[in-house]
């Protein structure tokens, strides 16, 4: 399925990079960020943190949350107040 993956904050800043289009056959949020920590040092570095933020279409949701193509996967780390 073809997805929109957006990068946000420090994830992008590690990345160098603010999005990609991707083909993937990952069916759920989690299996997707495993494919994509494994495709660079880098992603995962960026994408590794345990509370990291997911949004799919704009809503936040779960790691389980299952994929459909067409798809826009935001990730951005915690947020922090003060």
């Amino acid at each position: 399925m073809r997805l929109q993956i957006k990068y946000f904050a420090s994830v992008r800043e590690t990345l160098n990079q603010d999005s990609q289009d991707i083909e993937s056959v990952a069916p759920t949020v989690q299996a997707l960020l495993n494919e994509l920590m494994a495709s660079s040092t880098a992603h995962a570095e960026a994408l590794g943190h345990p509370r990291l933020c997911v949004a799919v279409n704009h809503t936040m949701v779960k790691r389980d949350f299952t994929l459909s193509s067409g798809d826009e996967v935001a990730f951005f780390p915690p947020v922090t107040g003060g």
